[in-house]
């Protein structure tokens, strides 16, 4: 995989623009195959009122039966780039692993819209779609995960909604960069570089509000009551390091935490369903532990 998008040619994503950005995304959407992801009941693209304008959403239903929870999933990509279309392959996959109906909120994108404007859509999303019958649960990948973990604390703080669980995928909660991670697999060849993400965090957030836990959870004090908790990392990412560090910062606080660590693994691997047969694996595995977690 690596070797093919380095064929492609393309700019780092610090580089450029954040229409650069989107256009190697674009770029390498169009690579791979179509059709991708698991068969679904139905799928219904919504549109509910935000807080600047229509947020889209995607809602997937389940085969066979009620679905036996709700997730909301949250799409990686720096919170510059990502599209309903470009995570629909994982989507369909969980929702098919799970049992559970998946929701994907297309938020605004930074920079045009910094923090909070992406937890802000999540929020909405939540409140106007929510079924108060089942389970809730965030999800996230990258700066999805970022998104998801930072609803989870604002839902801690707030007292509602109720989470039942948070599924956070190689997450970008920590602002500092550091760790062995960066270290050795920050230079780039491993699809994102340290530069790119510290650039994502340019567009996402000033630094004046770096230090707020909603905008980077890995600065969150305290994380007692914080719901179930699932954190996938891969290896062969700069981000690896601060993934664990913040499942192992939840364990000491009491809460239970299931860490899936994938040494082989490059930034991104969770998504390329029907590409690499690991993400198509891990998707079946986390649904599986997120339906027996809500059967209980």
């Amino acid at each position: 995989m690596l070797d093919k998008r380095a064929a492609l040619k393309l700019p780092g994503f610090a580089e450029g623009t954040p229409q650069d950005a989107r256009e190697t995304f674009r770029v390498t959407q169009a690579a791979l195959p179509p059709n991708r992801g698991a068969r679904v009941k139905a799928i219904e693209n919504l549109t509910i009122d935000g807080p600047a304008g229509p947020i889209p959403v995607r809602r997937y239903t389940p085969l066979g039966g009620e679905p036996v929870g709700q997730i909301f999933y949250f799409h990686g990509g720096g919170w510059v780039f990502g599209t309903l279309d470009g995570f629909d392959p994982a989507c369909r996959e969980l929702t098919d692993a799970s049992g559970c109906e998946v929701l994907s909120v297309d938020y605004r994108l930074s920079p045009e819209h910094r923090f909070p404007a992406a937890h802000d859509d999540g929020r909405t999303a939540i409140a106007a779609l929510r079924n108060p019958t089942e389970p809730l649960i965030v999800a996230g990948d990258s700066a999805g995960g970022n998104i998801a973990a930072g609803l989870a604390l604002r839902a801690k703080a707030e007292g509602t909604p109720e989470i039942a669980l948070q599924l956070l995928i190689y997450p970008a909660i920590d602002p500092g960069l550091t760790g062995p991670s960066h270290e050795m697999y920050g230079n780039g060849d491993h699809l994102i570089s340290s530069a790119d993400i510290e650039w994502f965090w340019d567009q996402f957030a000033t630094i004046d509000v770096r230090d707020d836990p909603i905008a980077a959870p890995a600065r969150a004090e305290d994380l007692t009551a914080m719901p179930r908790t699932i954190v996938v990392v891969a290896g062969c990412d700069p981000l690896h390091d601060e993934g664990v560090r913040y499942a192992e910062k939840l364990q000491a606080a009491g809460i239970e935490v299931t860490l899936r660590d994938h040494p082989d693994m490059t930034h991104g691997f969770f998504t390329l369903v029907d590409v690499l047969d690991r993400a198509k694996e891990e998707i079946r595995v986390v649904g599986a532990i997120i339906a027996d977690e809500l059967r209980r």
